[in-house]
């Protein structure tokens, strides 16, 4: 039989020690988690992430499992459309844009949406491995015999700034199970915490709120260059009668 599972998470942001303001945004829903970081050097890039994640907001809904990658996919397209909008009434936005990753969640399957280098990880407890479920869409991963190609740019090959000339998410299918603990997070985190040190405190506390207050000041301790945004989801299961 099927375990009944309920979700506990938590979610925390930090505008770091170098930027002025935060561009990161978040949602924690009952079943849609995600983090968008804006682009830093673009137009508002605090706009962006925040217009999609208020986009996004309307697909916290609970769907069949089947259907958790299309409707995540239909998510995701309405915010790179809701960003066209924006700018379309706005051009002076012309240029924002924004990562994201998102995971979208129903029983023991959800689907997980990203586009850029925000990451999802996802600890595995029966085997205390945590591993790094999405891959980064930068130019040095996605391009063939990278390291023997001249001037290749070291930015993001993908991210939502409402075109749609193939700039669409990868998504994955993932079957949950008790115990599993997953860390969404802004490339604040990812880009100058050690993995090792991640890992360490996804293992170690006891609970989402305690992992993400722990990863926020990890971040801030080496350095805080960036806006820093983390949302932790522990994977439980439901003992409740009924």
């Amino acid at each position: 039989m099927t375990p009944a599972l309920r979700l506990e998470q938590a979610g925390g942001s930090h505008v770091g020690y170098v930027r002025r303001r935060n561009e990161d945004s978040i949602y924690l829903g009952r079943s849609l988690i995600a983090v968008a970081d804006g682009l830093g050097g673009h137009v508002a890039g605090d706009v962006a992430s925040s217009t999609v994640i208020e986009t996004l907001r309307q697909y916290d809904q609970e769907v069949d499992q089947h259907f958790l990658p299309t409707a995540l996919g239909q998510a995701v397209n309405a915010a790179s459309n809701a960003l066209r909008a924006r700018i379309a009434s706005e051009p002076g936005l012309a240029g924002m844009g924004t990562t994201l990753v998102a995971m979208l969640l129903n029983g023991t399957s959800a689907a997980l949406a990203n586009i850029g280098d925000s990451r999802a990880y996802r600890l595995h407890r029966p085997t205390g491995h945590t591993t790094q479920i999405t891959e980064d869409h930068v130019y040095g991963l996605l391009v063939a015999d990278a390291a023997d190609v001249p001037n290749l740019p070291e930015r993001l090959a993908r991210f939502l700034d409402g075109r749609p000339d193939g700039r669409s998410p990868d998504i994955t299918l993932l079957t949950l199970t008790p115990g599993d603990r997953f860390l969404l997070c802004s490339d604040g985190l990812s880009s100058y915490v050690p993995e090792h040190l991640v890992h360490a405190v996804l293992a170690d506390a006891s609970t989402p709120k305690q992992a993400v207050d722990r990863l926020i000041v990890l971040a801030l301790d080496h350095g805080g260059p960036d806006n820093v945004t983390v949302a932790v989801v522990d994977v439980l299961e439901d003992a409740s009668p009924g």
